[in-house]
């Protein structure tokens, strides 16, 4: 009998031992942690001017509205672009942003400032004799380096996530780009296009609110959301410049300050394996 018991008890305690390991199992649960990582990303977005908050500061010391971004050029347009992010484990992060931004024949009056070179008709003749058919359009770059803070909305099931509050600050550049469909138009060409392009070229500075979104799970479902502030400080980059409907034929010794609002999505990819997590057991 006493050989049963103690057959009996040591059957028990090696069931009970064996159940112990699945037991942990079963209570086993991950709690996301925070990641710190490089990110490359790809930027799309529009771009919008301010008509109300931009302003042109003349030699004189009074202001204009003629020859702001609003005034020269129909809005939206588009805007492309690459970033590049270093995100902290305390979901701080820096980045550089390198954009590209152009319109479609959205140069305003565009007969009215080219006057001198268009015909009674209403045509830039070509080399041919046959309308030039010009289009005329913005083209921008920009080039920031900046900072931020994410706020995660729920932390304790994505902690890498949330509201998105950023500075950033850069060079700029934009201009009016000429293009001729078939017939070349040597009013147009070379040179003489800079007589009537409009380059400036400036400092920069822009600040964002959006939603960054990493996923816990893959390195390609993530993305940021943002609207952006930027303010431009620039002056013309040309000795010379003509503009009819402005009556401009000179040096433009005006200083430039123009006010945009751009919506922005970023696709980003993290060059790190998955979210890193903490492993609890009971």
């Amino acid at each position: 009998m006493n050989n049963l018991n103690k057959s009996i008890r040591f059957s028990i305690l090696a069931i009970v031992l064996a159940f112990i390991p699945l037991c942990a199992t079963a209570q086993e649960y991950t709690k996301p942690d925070t990641m710190e990582c490089h990110i490359f990303g790809f930027n799309v977005g529009a771009i919008c001017p301010s008509a109300k908050l931009s302003n042109v500061y003349l030699p004189d010391g009074s202001t204009s509205k003629n020859a702001t971004m609003n005034s020269l050029y129909k809005a939206p347009w588009l805007d492309f672009g690459v970033s590049t992010y270093y995100k902290y484990k305390s979901n701080w992060i820096v980045d550089l942003d390198g954009d590209f931004w152009f319109g479609n024949d959205n140069l305003q009056n565009k007969e009215e400032r080219l006057n001198n070179i268009y015909t009674q008709e209403g045509i830039i003749i070509g080399g041919n004799g046959a309308d030039a058919v010009v289009t005329a359009y913005n083209r921008g770059l920009s080039f920031k380096v900046g900072g931020g803070k994410i706020f995660p909305l729920f932390p304790s099931k994505n902690p890498n996530s949330g509201i998105l509050a950023k500075l950033s600050v850069g060079l700029m550049q934009h201009q009016t780009i000429f293009m001729k469909n078939e017939e070349k138009a040597p009013q147009l060409d070379g040179d003489y296009a800079l007589l009537y392009d409009h380059q400036r070229r400036g400092f920069m500075l822009t600040e964002g609110l959006g939603y960054w979104f990493m996923s816990n799970n893959s390195n390609y479902y993530n993305f940021y959301i943002a609207f952006e502030i930027s303010q431009n400080w620039s002056h013309s980059t040309r000795d010379y410049i003509i503009d009819d409907y402005l009556g401009l034929a000179g040096k433009d010794n005006n200083n430039y300050f123009d006010v945009t609002y751009s919506l922005k999505l970023c696709w980003m990819f993290p060059l790190k394996g998955k979210t890193s997590s903490e492993y609890y057991y009971y």
